[in-house]
């Protein structure tokens, strides 16, 4: 009987707070519950007061984080990857973790090409002011011959470590209006795209909506869903940046070195229709 009105009153004060809230005052909701059931335990009486006391206490959205898990997910290692332009040592593969020492500049890039599809890939960089970036829908064309220190075209989500936006401010006495260290959205080369805002002083960047990353030594978390040539990007569990419109739509995912140690893991995609 205790587990039965339980229940019934957990699904009474669920729907009375769904249907009523902005409507009716704490006191207006007790009463109204109170008319429904009658308490039939001291325990039942605490967990209403308790619950009520919650309930007007302001919610939080829930994150959509994204880990990969379920039907359709493969992940990606090191089978699932070539060198571009890189040395033979700029890529170890480990345990599934991916190590990049950073030089050359350069990328691997997946065996596949992938049109619409959802990716999550963790990352952290090892050194302060570390640069790197993950490529989707890189081009057949302009991976062909890429001679070391260049980068495929492509739409890039950047991956930048927080002290390289601190060396920016020192150098300058200025904070940049061209880039950010918290998931900037951006096309290079022949690339296009129509970045969501907020964007950069020059209009090229889908600057990040929240500051989410975390700093050097720290896992972060991106979840990057492309479909239908528009991207989007998750940091740490929030929507923060993307754009539409993009060209090319199709196209390979690059890893990239460039200029200090990395690691990725957790790489894992589902294609889509």
């Amino acid at each position: 009987m205790l587990e039965v009105s339980r229940a019934c009153l957990n699904v009474a004060i669920t729907t009375v707070l769904h249907s009523h809230v902005g409507q009716v005052s704490l006191d207006g909701m007790k009463t109204m519950i109170t008319r429904l059931f009658f308490p039939v335990s001291g325990w039942l009486l605490l967990n209403l007061s308790v619950s009520l006391t919650l309930a007007d206490e302001p919610l939080s959205l829930p994150k959509a984080f994204v880990d990969g898990a379920g039907p359709g997910w493969l992940a990606l290692g090191e089978d699932h990857f070539v060198n571009v332009n890189g040395n033979d040592d700029t890529w170890k593969w480990k345990e599934g973790i991916a190590y990049c020492n950073g030089k050359p500049v350069g990328v691997i890039r997946s065996k596949k090409s992938y049109t619409n599809f959802e990716l999550v890939i963790q990352w952290r960089h090892m050194r302060s002011a570390g640069n790197s970036g993950v490529f989707v829908w890189a081009t057949e064309e302009s991976l062909k011959g890429l001679k070391p220190g260049r980068l495929p075209h492509g739409i890039e989500i950047q991956v930048l470590d927080h002290g390289y936006a601190e060396n920016y401010e020192k150098r300058t006495g200025k904070k940049s209006d061209w880039f950010t260290t918290n998931g900037d959205v951006f096309p290079v080369g022949k690339s296009r795209m129509k970045p969501f805002p907020p964007l950069s002083a020059n209009g090229s960047r889908s600057f990040p909506s929240k500051n989410l990353s975390k700093g050097v030594g720290q896992w972060n978390h991106y979840y990057i869903r492309a479909i239908n040539g528009e991207v989007r990007l998750w940091v740490n569990g929030e929507e923060v940046s993307g754009g539409t419109q993009c060209d090319p739509k199709t196209g390979y995912i690059c890893l990239e070195s460039e200029g200090s140690p990395i690691e990725f893991k957790n790489i894992r995609i589902r294609e889509l229709p």
